[in-house]
């Protein structure tokens, strides 16, 4: 599992996607989230604007993301 560190209260899930090298471009991420490939904290989510803060695990075809 890898970790992304963040210095604000939190990130938008499109963004954390491309931040963290998990798609290409926040195109690709809006289209993985729409299409229910990405979860959060083991659950599907289908809101590209969640907000995931520190503590949250983000996983999308096998590969983990802690945010901190």
């Amino acid at each position: 599992m890898n970790t992304v560190k963040i210095t604000t209260d939190f990130i938008k899930l499109d963004a954390l996607l491309k931040f963290a090298s998990l798609s290409n471009s926040g195109g690709e991420a809006k289209i993985l989230i729409q299409n229910g490939k990405v979860f959060v904290n083991g659950q599907v989510c289908t809101m590209r604007g969640k907000k995931i803060r520190p503590g949250d695990v983000v996983s999308l075809n096998g590969k983990e993301v802690r945010v901190e």
